[in-house]
């Protein structure tokens, strides 16, 4: 029987390329982002290349009801969800005191109640099939503290943290979770969060979209509960272990400022 993946974030970036990668294996795919003519795009460009059934759902999923509105869009049509990547979310560069408390507000709910809700409301139908996948994106930020990007660096420590707690949860009842944990990847994130002028948008090196997503989308199938893509970010998070909090926090502040 065909399966099915549900991607949120799915118009562009690391989603699209998601989508991609389970296309290509075969999946059935149900595709969520804000953008119709992005999703519209992917799903021509999809259903022509594998021919495969993709149906998409345009939803801003800040709105607080939007997680129950995808599962109830599924659920009326009679969707079946075999994987379920958390892609969905965005960060905000600058001091907090000089933020924008909605937009903060928004990220903590798509970057966590979303996924969490989400999470919630399709896992109970994995287990009843003893059968299921779950991806969570979050970053290398969720290793440490980012000053001036404070919230965002916690909301991914927040996924990082749930995820590896749930794949204990989850042990032999045939669900898996995975939570990928890249560092800056080309997409356009940095733009949403306003961080062009940022020291670590002008030094820092980029990864590929494509490889970090194909190395997330390998380690979901091969059951891997953490995947840190790249040597780079593998040493990132050993550091972060034995550095002094004091150096780690100041350390990131200087490549954020």
């Amino acid at each position: 029987m065909k399966k099915t993946a549900l991607i949120t974030g799915a118009s562009s970036g690391l989603g699209a390329e998601f989508a991609r990668l389970f296309a290509k294996d075969d999946f059935d795919l149900v595709l969520v982002a804000r953008r119709q003519d992005k999703l519209n795009e992917l799903k021509t460009e999809l259903e022509v290349a594998y021919s495969i059934t993709v149906t998409t759902f345009a939803k801003d999923l800040t709105e607080p009801d939007a997680a129950k509105a995808v599962f109830d869009f599924t659920q009326d049509r009679n969707l079946s969800i075999d994987a379920l990547v958390n892609n969905a979310g965005f960060g905000d560069w600058g001091f907090f005191a000089e933020s924008n408390l909605q937009k903060q507000q928004q990220m903590i709910r798509l970057n966590d109640e979303t996924l969490v809700t989400l999470t919630h409301l399709f896992l109970p139908q994995m287990i009843s099939r003893k059968n299921g996948r779950i991806l969570n994106v979050a970053s290398l930020a969720s290793f440490m503290p980012g000053a001036k990007m404070s919230v965002y660096y916690a909301s991914k420590a927040f996924v990082r943290s749930f995820s590896e707690a749930l794949s204990v949860e989850l042990k032999g009842r045939g669900v898996t979770v995975t939570v990928l944990c890249p560092g800056p990847v080309s997409t356009d994130f940095w733009e949403r969060a306003e961080a062009q002028n940022s020291s670590l948008t002008k030094h820092f090196f980029f990864a590929d979209g494509k490889k970090v997503a194909r190395y997330g989308y390998t380690c979901l199938m091969r059951g891997k509960v953490l995947a840190i893509p790249g040597i780079s970010t593998k040493l990132a998070t050993f550091l972060t272990k034995f550095l002094p909090r004091s150096w780690v926090r100041n350390l990131v502040y200087a490549a954020q400022k």
